[in-house]
């Protein structure tokens, strides 16, 4: 329930820089108060900052699917390589107990 912590604890440090480096992004306050021009402006501003973000998730999510892609083709490939191994296994085994048995059989008949 609480494995989430530690990740939380390793990632703050760098939400606030985030935060304190995006912040002065975005047009300050004037002391008369806000305009029409200000907000839009400020509108604007968000908005930008908003496709940028969903530019980024879609380029992300892009390659989180191409990673895992990649992770399924390569287990798959494992698990073919996992049968051929114990194939070889059994081969190995079925030969040493015919030679032990053929070494017994030389043995006792001399």
């Amino acid at each position: 329930m609480a494995s989430f912590l530690p990740a939380l604890k390793v990632a703050l440090p760098y939400i606030s820089q985030i935060v304190t480096a995006a912040a002065p992004m975005f047009t300050s306050r004037t002391a008369n108060g806000k305009s029409d021009e200000l907000v839009a402006k400020q509108i604007q501003e968000l908005q930008s900052a908003v496709t940028q973000n969903a530019e980024s998730v879609k380029l992300m999510a892009t390659q989180w699917k191409d990673t895992m892609e990649s992770l399924d083709t390569a287990a798959a490939r494992l698990q073919k390589e996992v049968v051929v191994l114990r194939r070889v296994a059994y081969g190995s085994a079925i030969v040493a107990v015919l030679a032990v048995l053929l070494a017994l059989v030389a043995i006792t008949g001399n």
